[in-house]
């Protein structure tokens, strides 16, 4: 399941919801990220992520169908948000469940692998000043880490 949000999710209350009376799940991950206050050591006092409704929803669909065809996941979701947030606040949240753990751990890491290289979000990071707002590009590190899961890798 995915949903693009504007507004804040509670963690709890979505694993509650992902797990909820399904007996043949062992093993669940969970990774939620949240806006950090300092980003290469420059100030953030806010961040806005933009999105094409639409667009983003189906690259989530695909991307979340991947990981189902990769790993025998008994559950899954993907909430990520967008607006204006303010640090401490969170942006995404990737729960994985499965029978055993190993597959929920790499599904999950999966996910977020391709959710920060493959998911159409556009991140605006403000400074101290809003004069200092400047559009944030994919790092190598992100590129990297997703390039272990590709097809032609295997």
């Amino acid at each position: 399941m995915i949903r693009v949000q504007e507004e804040p999710f509670d963690i709890a209350e979505e694993l509650r919801g992902v797990r909820d009376g399904n007996h043949k799940i062992g093993g669940t991950a969970l990774f939620a990220g949240s806006v950090r206050d300092l980003n290469l050591g420059e100030q953030v006092s806010a961040m806005t992520l933009e999105h094409y409704p639409g667009m983003t929803e189906k690259a989530l669909a695909e991307i979340e169908a991947e990981a189902n065809e990769r790993w025998p996941l008994e559950a899954s979701l993907i909430v990520h948000r967008y607006g204006r947030m303010q640090p401490g606040e969170d942006i995404v949240l990737v729960i994985t469940c499965s029978s055993h753990r190993e597959a929920a751990f790499e599904a999950c890491q999966f996910l977020m692998d391709w959710l920060k290289t493959r998911a159409p979000f556009w991140k605006l990071e403000e400074g101290d000043d809003t004069q200092d707002a400047k559009w944030v590009d994919a790092r190598d590190s992100d590129s990297k880490a997703a390039g272990r899961w590709s097809k032609t890798e295997e």
